[in-house]
């Protein structure tokens, strides 16, 4: 279910570049603050009540809660800039088809984690599959200017990556000290937005100039960043962060086929057949070991390779 949960959140994330296109008026710094900022203040409304229940526990980790906050008050800013100037696709797929490295190499500094065979093979399909995508569009899109925007796009979208692994292992540390995923996540997102507010006054005049642009705006806040994120703390209840962030590649699939779809953004062979080795590295996350039986008879601890990496989709850990 905690995988199911990060799907689900996926889908509904791969629709923020496609929906951010219908308001062509407003910059990426406003959309990025109103989707992050009233999405995070609303998940924080939401969860008032548990926030408060467990505030010491949050303020004995209020270093963690602090770092993810920061990090989510940068990420929609380096991401909706990055699909700006490098396109739906490519911003999409460099902000979240790195992001697993960035998570995998942060639990391993900060947790020790040892990175699993099944958990490598996956990001590497993952990974190629998102490099597939990022050259087919770079490719389409031609012209000295293009390419100056689209290495711009790449490098904050690697900023995107970065911050979006961060927060995502703050959350599934603060998870994993006791605290609900609820008021986990309402309290790093809730202080986010707090922190996006400044930009959002600054930059956010267009979103009421018309009706359209009130209407995506609401859309981003409500529908990908507060239902996407309740879904994705309810997963990170029961997938650590690596884990939670090499599923999200399916962002980027979602992302480039509906640029296609309804943006009407071009996309080679080679971007299809990257969009198939994310389905694949997906399929190999998610699929049933079938070493299960062998564990239960080692006991616990004894196995290796993909019962080390079942372990990783069942169960949170440190």
């Amino acid at each position: 279910m905690g995988a199911l949960c990060v799907l689900a959140a996926s889908v509904l994330w791969g629709t923020t570049g496609t929906a951010a296109t219908f308001a062509p008026d407003v910059g990426p710094l406003a959309i990025g603050a109103v989707a992050m900022g009233l999405g995070g203040l609303l998940q924080a409304l939401v969860a008032a009540s548990q926030i408060a229940r467990h505030a010491a526990r949050l303020r004995a980790q209020r270093g963690t809660v602090l770092l993810g906050a920061v990090a989510v008050a940068v990420y929609p800013l380096a991401f909706y800039s990055s699909m700006h100037l490098a396109g739906v696709a490519v911003g999409t797929v460099v902000s979240l088809g790195t992001a697993p490295l960035a998570s995998a190499l942060i639990e391993r500094v900060m947790d020790r984690r040892r990175l699993t065979r099944r958990w490598m093979l996956a990001a590497a399909l993952g990974l190629l599959g998102t490099v597939l995508l990022c050259v087919a569009e770079a490719a389409d899109g031609g012209g000295p200017s293009s390419v100056a925007d689209t290495l711009l796009g790449v490098s904050l979208g690697l900023v995107a990556a970065a911050t979006y692994a961060l927060y995502s292992w703050a959350a599934h540390r603060l998870i994993t000290r006791e605290i609900p995923s609820r008021a986990a996540m309402g309290s790093v997102f809730g202080l986010g937005g707090l922190l996006l507010l400044p930009v959002l006054l600054a930059t956010g005049a267009p979103l009421i100039s018309s009706w359209s642009n009130a209407a995506v705006g609401t859309y981003m806040a409500l529908v990908p960043m507060f239902a996407g994120y309740v879904l994705f703390g309810w997963g990170l209840a029961h997938v650590p962060a690596s884990t939670a962030t090499t599923l999200t590649l399916l962002e980027p699939a979602v992302a480039a086929v509906l640029a296609v779809l309804v943006v009407g953004e071009r996309l080679p062979a080679t971007g299809w057949t990257g969009i198939a080795l994310i389905i694949t590295c997906l399929a190999v996350l998610t699929s049933p070991p079938g070493a299960t039986r062998r564990r239960r008879g080692r006991g616990r601890g004894q196995g290796a390779g993909d019962d080390a990496a079942r372990e990783d989709l069942v169960r949170p850990g440190a």
